[in-house]
């Protein structure tokens, strides 16, 4: 099952003229944002990004951007440090 988040609030942003299609964010995307069509990274839905950063920090090309830590994510993390429930 794939959960959506927030809509329209995520920061994920994709530079195609960056990109070579390496497939590496395909590779370590939890909730497979990502494919691959013609030979560049394609975002598929933005709503199922939880802005965990796994895509930009492996990008050995720098073509992928977002501000992780903030979000869902963001308030997963703070749930289970303080273990409370996650408001997302």
């Amino acid at each position: 099952m794939r959960l959506k988040y927030l809509k329209n609030v995520v920061s994920l942003k994709l530079d195609t003229q960056k990109c070579t299609g390496c497939g590496m964010c395909v590779q370590v995307c939890p909730h497979d944002v990502f494919t691959i069509k013609e030979a560049k990274s394609v975002i598929g839905d933005k709503d199922y990004c939880m802005e965990c950063g796994a895509c930009s920090k492996n990008c050995p090309f720098s073509a992928i951007e977002v501000n992780s830590g903030v979000g869902c994510f963001r308030a997963i993390l703070n749930g289970k440090r303080n273990g409370s429930e996650d408001c997302c």
